[in-house]
């Protein structure tokens, strides 16, 4: 799949709107009973870029932003601000935020993840653009040196682990660490009107999480 390491800007997303849409089908019984199935395992993110556009300047960086992209054509990074890191967007990352997984002596790389909810029916979502020099990495609470216990994958989210560092059997792997969303425009095309923008109207900058 064709994508950008590149982040969307920043003060402009920090104004959208958006966030996890899931599929749902409601069947109503004649006896006003519902049958519920869940038709995606896993939510998907769209957003509203426009809403975060505040200037015509800011509007002349996402038509730029856009024809770099080619449109719908190659994904890219976006910073949901509600919603980026290991912890809540108030707190800094720690080592022990969410557990990746449990150690057997050989396995050497886990995928970054985090998890939603509790007792009920906690969600886990794979996390696959982590911020490049946010991850922090432990086993059973000890934490261990980027670079030389061992390396990520900001690409992919794949913690790897080095020789003489896997981590042994029974061993508790956690991690903490910043994130964006893999996205990519959900349309070839941008209406802008610039009379309307100087009365406060808002373009239509649609955004759609992509599956990697």
């Amino acid at each position: 799949m064709s994508f950008h390491e590149v982040l969307f800007p920043t003060d402009i997303s920090r104004g959208a709107v958006g966030g996890p849409e899931r599929r749902t089908d409601v069947v109503v019984l004649g006896s006003g009973h519902e049958e519920r199935n869940s038709r995606w395992a896993d939510s998907r993110r769209n957003y509203n870029a426009g809403y975060g556009v505040k200037s015509l300047d800011d509007l002349h960086a996402v038509i730029a932003f856009f024809e770099e992209r080619r449109g719908r054509l190659y994904g890219f990074r976006w910073r949901d601000h509600a919603d980026w890191k290991s912890c809540p967007p108030g707190q800094a990352p720690s080592a022990i935020d969410q557990v990746v997984g449990t150690g057997d002596g050989t396995t050497a790389s886990f995928g970054l993840r985090k998890v939603y909810g509790g007792a009920h029916a906690p969600w886990t979502r794979e996390i696959r653009k982590p911020v490049e020099g946010s991850v922090i990495v432990a086993f059973d609470g000890a934490v261990q040196p980027e670079g030389i216990a061992f390396a990520v994958d900001t690409a992919t989210g794949v913690v790897t682990f080095q020789p003489g560092h896997v981590p042994p059997a029974g061993a508790q792997i956690t991690a903490g660490f910043a994130f964006d969303v893999p996205v990519r425009f959900d349309s070839d095309r941008l209406e802008v009107n610039l009379q309307g923008f100087r009365h406060g109207a808002i373009p239509s900058i649609p955004v759609v999480e992509i599956r990697l």
